[in-house]
């Protein structure tokens, strides 16, 4: 192998089979650009925590998608690996083909990893870098080999809940893949409390587990899944009759709409706050900075009455994942 020049196909065949350690075994698009994909590792997974994440990987040697940025790879990293994290999500409930079809599927009863990604097809600025990982993953299908780290790990996570308590979950766009894999959990330990999971989206298609919410909702009343749209022709045409405006989730809080639609007063008292997707609907403001005018939820949460899940533990508490 002449390391001077880019890998040639035998090359590449050799390169994927010394780095890639798991299967993608089904791949389900929502639209062009957003895709749930499920992962079986060739060796058993380690037990995790619903909320946690893990790298998946892939050549430098694979193409990439059209239509995204183009990237040029200096021979030096042309075997090298490209990794990112993702939030492990999960599929709610087990497919009709499974011997437990319909039943609840939370992280720790199913035998592969599922994730929720957005195909980022250039960088967000001219100056920025090509986006590495996503162009190639999207480019891959059923059958398709990857890399996946042996390491699963992350802080955000379900603690212990009092049964009897309502657990909110607000996130924006994939944001929701950990509060999917947390909700089945606490669903399958009997969860009294209500269990709230808010998204918001762009549009209605940028929905990926619909299906599965209702279903859930259908059959556990303590559970509530808000899908929140701000492109929709209701929310940008106010002379429509179901005009709704942008359902950003920082105005459904405030404006109390949020509780409204849940039917509970979401109170510190009773409420733990979960919280991961857009840093700016997160809105973290370090030590001595300053809100800004458009602040996100954590300000506006503090406001409320909540507080961090470090300073006190028990309801009322606020826990958030910086997805980017």
């Amino acid at each position: 192998m002449d390391e001077l020049d880019y890998p040639d196909d035998e090359e590449k065949r050799l390169l994927r089979e010394r780095h890639y350690n798991a299967t993608i075994i089904k791949r389900m698009d929502l639209t062009e650009d957003l895709a749930r994909f499920r992962i079986q590792c060739d060796e058993p997974v380690m037990p995790f925590e619903p909320g946690q994440y893990v790298a998946i990987g892939l050549g430098n040697w694979e193409p990439r998608l059209r239509g995204t940025q183009p990237e040029d790879i200096p021979i030096k990293k042309s075997r090298k690996l490209v990794r990112r994290a993702y939030s492990i999500s999960c599929p709610m409930l087990h497919d009709a083909e499974s011997p437990k079809a319909g039943e609840l599927a939370p992280v720790d009863q199913i035998d592969y990893l599922e994730f929720y990604i957005t195909l980022v097809r250039q960088g967000a600025t001219a100056a920025s870098k090509p986006p590495a990982l996503t162009p190639r993953l999207f480019g891959k299908g059923e059958g398709d080999r990857i890399c996946v780290e042996r390491k699963i790990t992350g802080r955000y996570l379900l603690g212990d809940i009092p049964a009897d308590e309502n657990v909110l979950m607000l996130g924006t766009g994939t944001g929701e893949a950990p509060h999917n894999a947390m909700a089945t959990t606490l669903l399958s330990r009997g969860h009294r409390g209500k269990v709230v999971i808010a998204t918001s989206v762009r549009y209605q298609s940028d929905i990926a587990y619909q299906s599965e919410h209702d279903e859930l909702m259908r059959r556990f009343p303590s559970y509530c899944y808000l899908p929140l749209t701000t492109r929709e022709p209701k929310n940008l045409e106010p002379n429509r009759p179901d005009y709704v405006g942008k359902q950003y989730l920082q105005t459904m809080f405030t404006t109390g709409k949020l509780a409204e639609l849940v039917g509970d007063p979401l109170a510190p008292s009773n409420t733990h706050v979960f919280l991961c997707g857009n840093p700016d609907m997160i809105g973290y403001v370090p030590p001595g900075g300053e809100v800004p005018d458009r602040p996100g939820m954590l300000p506006l949460l503090r406001a409320a009455g909540f507080h961090d899940a470090t300073e006190t533990p028990g309801p009322g508490t606020i826990r958030f994942e910086k997805y980017w």
